[in-house]
C-alpha cells in the first residue's frame, strides 16, 4: 500500500512517499481504507521536530476518514463498507483524561497517524461518520471540530444567549463559529483579512474585527459588547493573545486554552481571572464520547465543515507548504 513516513529531515524534506505492506487487523482490530486525511497545525510542529529524532518512520496526521476494509475476531460493533473516522486518542474512549492516553495520540510521538491508504486500529478508536458528510467532511473532525466541542460545549456549557469571541478562521475556530451560530449564541471574530471576516459573517458572526486595522482588538471588544465581554474565548493564539483574552472575559466567563499559534510559554497576568469569577479551561482535543456527541449534534444542525483546499495523495508535501503560509479558510485534506 501507499503511505507516507516522517524520515530525518525537518521541514519539507522530512515527507516522503513509502511503499509498505498492507496491515492485517488481529483480534478486536479493524482494517479502515482511509479516504480522506486532514491537517493541523500540531502536524506541522511533528514535522519541524523531526530532525531532533525518534520519528522515523512514523505515519503522519491524527486525522482520517474511510471504509471499514476487514475485522479481526471479536469485532461485532463494524462490519465490511460502515463509513468511520478515527478518535485522535486512540485510548481515550470515554471518562475523564488520563496522562496515559497523551502516547495514544495518533501520528505523533508513538503512534502512527492516517496519512496511509489502509491503517488498521482497534474497534474502540473508531466513531460512525455522520450519514449527512462526505468523506472529506468526516476526516476534518477528530482534532478541530472535537476540540472546538469538548472546550465550549461539553466543559464550557456556551449556550443560547452566550457570547463566543473566535480567534481567525482555521479549523477549530470555524467549527466554534458553527457551533455558537447553531446554538444561538452571539460570536465575535478578530481576523486580519476583511476578506475572512466577510465569510465569517456568512456562518454567523456578528462582530468582526480586523486585528490588522485595530491591534487593540480587547478594547474595540470590550466597547462592541458595552463592556461586558465574552462569556466564551477560544484562546487560540498563546502568548501572541493571551493578555488581551484575559481582558476581553466577561464576569463568570470562560478562556478555553488550547493554541499555541504565535509560540509556546505564555506568562499572563491572571489577576483578572478571580475578581472577574472566570475560568481557564485547558483542552487537548477529546474522547471518542465526545466525538460522538458532537456527531449526533451535526447531524442534528445539518452542519457542514468548512473545507479549504483539497489535495491529492502526490501533491501531500504541497497540503503542508499551504497550511503554513496560514491563509487558509476552514480546513485542508489529502485525498488517498
Amino acid at each position: 500500500m501507499k503511505a507516507y513516513h516522517l524520515n530525518g529531515h525537518a521541514g519539507a524534506g522530512g515527507l516522503v512517499r513509502a511503499d509498505v505492506d498492507k496491515p492485517e487487523p488481529a483480534k478486536g482490530e479493524v482494517r479502515i481504507r482511509v479516504e480522506v486525511a486532514s491537517l493541523n497545525y500540531r502536524d506541522l510542529l511533528i514535522l519541524d521536530r523531526v530532525g531532533e529524532g525518534g520519528l522515523n518512520g512514523r505515519v503522519p496526521l491524527s486525522d482520517g476518514a474511510g471504509v471499514v476494509d476487514a475485522v479481526g475476531s471479536d469485532v461485532v460493533r463494524w462490519q465490511v463498507g460502515d463509513h468511520v473516522a478515527a478518535s485522535f486518542f486512540r485510548d481515550w474512549i470515554s471518562g475523564p483524561f488520563k496522562t496515559s492516553y497523551v502516547s495514544s495520540a495518533l501520528g505523533g510521538n508513538t503512534m502512527d497517524g492516517m496519512l496511509a491508504e489502509y491503517v488498521v486500529l482497534p474497534a474502540t478508536a473508531l466513531v460512525s461518520v455522520p450519514a449527512h458528510l462526505s468523506s472529506v467532511e468526516a476526516a476534518t473532525l477528530p482534532c478541530a471540530a472535537v476540540t472546538a466541542w469538548h472546550g465550549l460545549v461539553a466543559r464550557g456549557g456556551m449556550g443560547k444567549g452566550d457570547t463566543l469571541l473566535v480567534q481567525g478562521t482555521g479549523g477549530v475556530a470555524l467549527f466554534g463559529l458553527q457551533f455558537a451560530a447553531a446554538l444561538g449564541a452571539r460570536a465575535i471574530v478578530i481576523s486580519s483579512s476583511d476578506e475572512k471576516l466577510a465569510r465569517a459573517k456568512a456562518l454567523g458572526g456578528s462582530i468582526l474585527i480586523n486585528y490588522g486595522d485595530t491591534p487593540d482588538w480587547d478594547v474595540a471588544l470590550m466597547k462592541a459588547t458595552d463592556g461586558e465581554g465574552a462569556s466564551h474565548i477560544l484562546e487560540l493564539g498563546g502568548p501572541g493573545t493571551y493578555d488581551r483574552s484575559l481582558r476581553s472575559v466577561a464576569s463568570g466567563g470562560k478562556i478555553v486554552q488550547i493554541g499555541v499559534l504565535t509560540g509556546f510559554g505564555p506568562k499572563p497576568d491572571l489577576a483578572r481571572l478571580q475578581w472577574e469569577n472566570a475560568d481557564i479551561i485547558g483542552i487537548t482535543v477529546g474522547s471518542g464520547e465526545h466525538f460522538t456527541a458532537m456527531n449526533r449534534f451535526l447531524t442534528d444542525n445539518a452542519i457542514h465543515p468548512i473545507v479549504d483546499r483539497v489535495y491529492d495523495f502526490d501533491d501531500a508535501p504541497e497540503a503542508f507548504a499551504y497550511l503554513r503560509t496560514g491563509s487558509h479558510f476552514g480546513k485542508i485534506v489529502v485525498k488517498l
